[in-house]
Order: structure tokens, then sequence, then C-alpha cells
């Protein structure tokens, strides 16, 4: 079949891949193997909802440490309440915000959840009379019952999950295919073929929401990218994904990964992967004034940007020819920091995979990048990822 660049009209049908270049990237593999149904959105409108819904129900408050009271319900160590100065009813908190409360008074939460409530209730209380920054920051939402969904230090600087699910709906519409961004269709392992038109269900769904926090993932796989051919004559075909995340309790910060990538396997596991790029944004003073000049901005530069830098960076470094000979090759690579042991692995590695050996930069960067999906400990894999990330920009 003869399959479009991303320029031409967009594929009716799914387009064959080669999974064996690029980096695998599991993170969100990992969001769609741990959330229940109940955190699963088919659509941005319904995950927008949700999140909208309980930020109206939500009240953010700055008080004095020295104030809030705390009073043991039960036997349970995390059956607490909260008297709250300006709240007239006591405020229970969730897991999460106990564990918050024993971080700002300096108390490890795992222990503290093993004492009596009472005993609990007088270290935390001591913490927060003794509280060195004096004022804390709460959020508190009402849901039927008053419920401490968070508490930080006053300098929290709060973006609410809601403001990242508009600024994606922006670029993303519902994110089920009325705009080119949409949930990520399948790779077919049997045939190496990547099928975007997938219907959206509670298991292949990408958009993710808990009481703390929010992701989702979200792909332009009807309209692939050539970036140069394969040893086959094939086209090496990629597009365009990103996720983002963020949590307006403070368990996470927010961010923005984009990315080229060749498939996505049933289980979310995005394979072939090239050019990752990533925003964080600290939850600090500023932090909306970041979010609003830098992140946002930031998805639709990604949406309105043209490949060709992409692809033409993919070419220079599959043309550009740096080992003719064993003896080359080993210094090219000695030369830039990997072991004996390492040179000799990238090398089989290409040898194995491409049936000759590595001679340009595109090359030794498939090679480097298969050598790393194989290592276990996540720091040695994402050293070996940015050496080959930085010999691919050398080329362009």
């Amino acid at each position: 079949m003869n399959l479009p660049a991303a320029s031409s009209r967009p594929v009716t049908s799914g387009y064959g891949v080669d999974i064996s270049r690029g980096d695998r990237i599991d993170r969100v593999s990992s969001e769609w193997f741990f959330r229940p149904d109940d955190e699963r959105y088919l659509s941005l409108g319904d995950l927008y909802e949700a999140v909208k819904s309980r930020s109206e129900r939500a009240q953010a408050r700055t008080v004095e440490s020295s104030a809030i009271r705390l009073e043991a319900t039960h036997g349970n160590a995390e059956r607490l309440e909260l008297m709250v100065p300006g709240q007239r009813q006591p405020i229970a908190p969730t897991h999460w915000s106990y564990g918050q409360l024993c971080s700002l008074v300096g108390a490890p939460a795992s222990y503290m959840r093993q004492l009596p409530a009472p005993l609990a209730a007088i270290n935390l209380q001591h913490g927060l009379l003794s509280h060195r920054a004096e004022l804390v920051k709460t959020l508190e939402m009402d849901d039927g019952r008053l419920e401490l969904r968070a508490v930080t230090g006053p300098e929290y600087g709060r973006i609410w999950d809601h403001e990242l699910v508009a600024a994606v709906m922006n670029i993303a519409g519902n994110g089920t295919g009325d705009t080119i961004w949409k949930v990520p269709g399948v790779l077919d392992w049997a045939t190496m073929t990547h099928n975007p038109f997938v219907d959206v269900t509670k298991d292949t769904t990408t958009l993710y929401a808990s009481d703390r926090d929010v992701f989702l993932f979200l792909v332009d796989d009807t309209r692939p990218i050539e970036a140069g051919r394969l040893p086959n004559g094939e086209p090496d075909l990629y597009f365009r994904g990103f996720y983002a995340w963020n949590s307006e309790v403070g368990s996470k910060t927010l961010g923005i990964a984009s990315f080229y990538l060749r498939a996505v396997c049933a289980n979310r596991n995005l394979w072939g992967t090239e050019n990752f790029q990533e925003i964080n944004i600290r939850h600090s003073k500023f932090a909306g004034y970041r979010f609003a000049h830098e992140a946002a901005p930031a998805l639709a530069n990604f949406t309105n940007s043209s490949p060709t830098p992409f692809v033409a960076g993919i070419r220079a470094a599959r043309e550009r020819i740096v080992a003719s000979t064993d003896e080359d090759r080993k210094t090219f690579l000695r030369r830039r920091g990997f072991s004996k042991g390492e040179t000799g692995k990238i090398i089989e590695k290409v040898l194995s995979e491409e049936g000759r050996p590595p001679e340009s930069i595109f090359d030794f960067v498939q090679g480097i990048t298969a050598l790393a999906r194989h290592k276990t400990h996540q720091d040695t894999r994402l050293e070996l990822e940015g050496k080959a990330g930085k010999l691919l920009e050398q080329a362009s």
C-alpha cells in the first residue's frame, strides 16, 4: 500500500511500522495498567466536566497552622477531624492530605498511621503549634461531607486540573477524532501495522483522572510522517503524540511531553519514539503564570509546527557516514564516552537488527537506543537515551 506523508490526505486504514527503531516509553502503559474503571474517561468533555465539577465544590484558604485543632474520632489514626478557623464544621482529611499534614510537621506518615487516634492527634497538634512556617494553605471540598483534599505551604501555586484539560481541549476538541488529536489506535503485532481507527472504550482510553491527579495522552496517528526509507525500501513512518499530567492537590508537578512515535500497542506502550521533549512546572508561587506563558503555548506550537525539522534531522543523520571500518566504529563510540563493553554491544545490536555494521550517525543512534531498551535500571537507560539524543542533534 502506498502510504501518504503528513502533508497528504489522511490514511483510511492501518499502515506498516518498524518498531525496532527508537525508544520504548512505558509511562502511558503504567497509567493504563493501574487505573480503575472509575478513573477512565471516554472523551475530553467527560474528563473536563468531572474535574471542573470538583473544583467548583472546593475552597482554598490560607490559615494559621497554630489555630488548627485536631480531634480523634475513632481508633483509626487516620480518622481524625480538623477544626479550621472560619469553618464551623469539622473537616475529615483524605488519605492523601493526611500524609501531607504529617509531612508539613515533619512526622513520618507511615508511623503516624500506626498510632492510636488520640496519640496521633496529640503529635500532629504539637507539630502544628511549633510549625515554623506559621501558615498553611488548605483545599476543602463539600461533597455531602466536608473533606480536606490538600494541605500545603502558603506559597503553593495551584494549577487546577480542569485548566490543563481545557488547554488541551483548545487544540484537541473532544479527543475522539473531531480534530487531528485523538485517543490512539492499536498496533497489530501479527502484521506490524498500526491501526489508528479503534473505538474508545474503558479499555482503550488514555484519558484519566483520580481524586488527586489527571493524565491524558493523545496522538495525531491518521497522518503518518515519512522520514526516509527502511533498509527494505519501505517508508519509515512516524506520527506525533503528547501526554500531559497535573495534580491540583500537590501529588505531582504539571508536565507536558511531546514526541514522535511509530506505534502504540494495546497495553499503551509507546514504540519507536524519537525527539522526546518535556516541560515540567512545579506548583510554586508563579506556577499559574508559567502555565499560561509556557505550557499552554507549547501545546499549540506543537500542534501547528511543521515536521520538516524533525524529518530533516533524521535524513541528515542517515546520510552522515562516520565509520567505514571496525576500528572506526569502536573509535567513534569510545570517544563519546561508551565503555568497551557498551561499544561491542551497540555494534552487535545494529548488526542483528539491520543486517550490517553501523556506518551513519543514525545507525549508531539506533544501536544505542536498542541497548537502552534492555537496561533494567532507569538511570542507566536514561543516560544512554540522552547520549543518543545528543548524537542525533549533532547531525542536524
